[in-house]
């Protein structure tokens, strides 16, 4: 069975924000792409990981686990998100190896229905590593989308210029008009 378009406005974000980034507003409705296994089909295969891991409903219960322990990390506070993040950490591990091309690290996880949570929670300690504060929530009104600001300057503010910057300078512009 084919598995279907991704249907979320924001994706190629990296793995922790994208993992955050399957709940979005569509209208002023709260839209989930995890809601289900065919949705978690889309989003392994979205992110390269259908091959590793099936979408079954283990994957599914640990990936909701770790969306909410990244959402506390990014919207709340570092110190109530830690022990949530390492609650999805302490189920792999990274593994040091030696190869013919040279040095290696690879995830290793005793229960393998952990492997996409974890990576993704493991996304977001490399996030923070490089620059935390280009971890951004989109400053659209209503859009709760996450992206990882890789613009010169750092300012980028929203998820998309052709979504919310075009509705946040149309608005702006509305508002002139009426003023003159």
């Amino acid at each position: 069975m084919p598995i279907a378009r991704d249907p979320r406005p924001l994706t190629g974000e990296p793995l922790a924000l994208d993992l955050l980034n399957t709940r979005w507003n569509r209208e002023g409705v709260t839209q989930d792409l995890l809601d289900g296994t065919d949705g978690l089909a889309v989003w392994l295969a979205s992110n390269g990981l259908a091959g590793d891991h099936a979408a079954d409903p283990e994957v599914l219960e640990h990936l909701h686990e770790a969306r909410e322990a990244l959402k506390a990390a990014v919207d709340g506070t570092p110190a109530q998100a830690a022990p949530l993040v390492d609650a999805v950490l302490a189920h792999g591990r990274i593994r040091a190896r030696l190869t013919a091309d040279g040095p290696a690290e690879e995830a290793e996880f005793a229960d393998p229905s952990w492997g996409p949570a974890w990576l993704a929670a493991r996304s977001y300690l490399d996030l923070i590593t490089r620059a935390p504060e280009r971890i951004r929530t989109c400053a659209g009104g209503s859009c709760i989308l996450h992206f990882f600001d890789t613009s010169r300057n750092g300012t980028r503010r929203w998820c998309s210029m052709a979504a919310c910057g075009n509705r946040a300078k149309a608005s702006r512009h509305y508002a002139r008009l009426k003023e003159n």
